[in-house]
C-alpha cells in the first residue's frame, strides 16, 4: 500500500495516532471511506475517493485541496488531531 496514491498515508496516520495494528487501521479507513480493504490499495479507486472528499491526491486539479487544506480535511474525516493542523489553527486564530 502506497502513500497518497492509495490510502497508505491514511492507514499510517491511524497506526501512529491511535496505535492501531495495520489490519485494524485498514478496516477503520475502509469503513470511513465506504470501500473494502482491498480497494484501499487500488490507485484508481482511491483517486476518485480522494477527489470526491478533497483530501489531496497526486497532481491535483486547480482549486483542489493541497497541503494544509488537505490535512485539515483528513483530520476531520478520521476524527484525529494532526499536529501541523492544530498548529496552523492556533497561529491563524481559528482555534
Amino acid at each position: 500500500m502506497g502513500g497518497i496514491r492509495s490510502a497508505g498515508d491514511l492507514v499510517m496516520r491511524m497506526q501512529l495516532n491511535r496505535g492501531m495494528k495495520i489490519n485494524q487501521a485498514k478496516k477503520y479507513i475502509a469503513d470511513k471511506l465506504g470501500v473494502t480493504a482491498a480497494e484501499l490499495a487500488d490507485c484508481s479507486v482511491m483517486r476518485e475517493i480522494r477527489q470526491d472528499l478533497d483530501i489531496g491526491y497526486p497532481m491535483p486539479d486547480p482549486g483542489a485541496a493541497k497541503g494544509i487544506a488537505a490535512k485539515v480535511r483528513i483530520a476531520d474525516l478520521l476524527g484525529i488531531k494532526i499536529n501541523s493542523v492544530e498548529h496552523f489553527k492556533k497561529r491563524s486564530g481559528l482555534k
